[in-house]
């Protein structure tokens, strides 16, 4: 089993790349990507928060209300375009959601106060909410489930290359451009759909499953069908825990990332250049983390690689709230987020090979984005204790410590389906 080694080398990565047909790679590419240029405009808000509450006369708090209203809405833009994808395809549904999220980032540069912008979010989080399951779906409908963890590794960490790509554009051009001329960068990513357009296939499994409907709907109706089928409701359980585990999940990403570019800013009173250096370092260890410990699930399973990481968070503390330098809050920063991103790195492959095939880019999209509603004042709670309290670091700390326990517990009840065929 090539994935099965135990640390993967930049040189085993492009092998078990190159092992893939092109049409895979296309998809696989497509859903990187997608996610990543997701993850760019989202990150694009966080590092300019502290701006924007300048110009609009606020502090920070409210416009961390923007992040909750992303999150609020990620939920409904996840049903939405999750039951499209199940329904027509995953490859137009993806087109759709790269240039929605995209044309609104657009948008987002021109709002004239915060109450627009707070609108805007809320619409950007809508569309962004539908990128994740869609994505997922064709890519690992379309791949072998041979190395699919380590796979799933790299796919999920397009989101900590958006917010490297992010935390460079921040550093490079703020000063010169300002938060509005960034939010007009975001918009770049809609190109991508004329890719999707020219080099996608659409997923083999989806196509398989049409057929099956259609020749199903020309039979004659002998008995009405029930509402919900009973593989579907048998999935409801399973379907509930994901929700549960989800919003660990999101607690565990969102609480040590959102609140973070602001801490740096506004406690520990670094310059935007160097802020944004970390950011870069910290979404370097963000992608590392993912792809050892998606490749780890290979060997170890899903459940014990998530439990793992999430529990190896937790000395790293001292480092990434309470360091005395930049270099020190740098190194607890990427530390974190290797750990943070190690267990994400498993998510995309075990929610879809939990998932059956009807509902797949409905049901793991759902679950994920559920999750980020559930925990969608995280940001702003975090934001509004550090004010009260003029705490940053125990605000920090304390979250890493309930979430992290919080995601190793829930982890370890769950049901593991590593190698799970997608045609099942």
């Amino acid at each position: 089993m090539p994935f099965r080694s135990a640390i993967l080398s930049p040189m085993s990565i492009m092998s078990g790349f190159s092992r893939l047909t092109r049409g895979q790679r296309h998809a696989f590419v497509a859903a990187f990507l997608g996610w990543t240029l997701d993850s760019l405009d989202f990150f694009l808000l966080i590092f300019c928060v502290k701006a924007i509450a300048t110009e609009f006369h606020t502090q920070p708090s409210e416009v961390m209300g923007a992040v909750f209203l992303t999150q609020a809405f990620r939920p409904l833009g996840a049903l939405v375009f999750g039951m499209l994808a199940d329904r027509y395809g995953r490859r137009p549904v993806l087109m759709a959601n790269i240039v929605s999220f995209s044309l609104i980032e657009l948008a987002c540069a021109f709002a004239p106060s915060l109450n627009v912008l707070l609108v805007l979010r809320a619409l950007f989080g809508f569309a962004m909410g539908g990128e994740w399951g869609a994505g997922a779906a064709l890519a690992f409908e379309s791949m072998p489930k041979d190395g699919r963890g380590a796979f799933s590794g790299i796919l999920q960490e397009g989101y900590a290359f958006g917010s490297i790509l992010a935390s460079a554009a921040f550093a490079l051009f703020f000063e010169r451009i300002g938060w509005r001329g960034l939010f007009v960068l975001g918009a770049l990513p809609a190109v991508l759909a004329f890719y999707v357009r020219a080099r996608v296939a659409e997923s083999p499994v989806w196509l398989a499953g049409a057929k099956k409907r259609m020749a199903r709907a020309q039979m004659p109706d002998r008995s009405a069908a029930p509402l919900i089928p009973p593989h579907l409701m048998e999935f409801l359980p399973t379907f509930f825990f994901l929700v549960l585990l989800m919003t660990a999940f999101m607690s565990f990403s969102h609480g040590t990332q959102d609140l973070y570019p602001t801490f740096l800013a506004v406690y520990a009173r670094l310059t935007p250049e160097t802020i944004g250096l970390i950011g870069i370092l910290y979404g370097f260890g963000s992608i590392a983390g993912g792809i050892v410990f998606g490749a780890l699930s290979e060997s170890w399973g899903r459940k014990r690689a998530i439990v793992a990481s999430a529990l190896l968070s937790i000395p790293v503390i001292p480092l990434y709230a309470y360091g005395h330098s930049a270099f020190m809050l740098a190194t607890g920063a990427v530390l974190m987020q290797f750990m943070v991103q190690g267990a994400w790195g498993v998510v995309p492959a075990y929610l879809t090979e939990l998932s059956p095939g009807p509902v797949r880019a409905t049901a793991p999209g759902l679950a994920y984005q559920l999750g980020g509603l559930i925990t969608s004042w995280n940001g702003k709670g975090q934001a509004l204790a550090a004010e009260h309290w003029g705490n940053y670091p125990a605000v920090l700390a304390i979250t890493v410590v309930v979430v992290a326990l919080a995601l190793a517990g829930l982890a370890s009840l769950g049901r593991e389906a590593r190698g799970r065929e997608m045609a099942a």
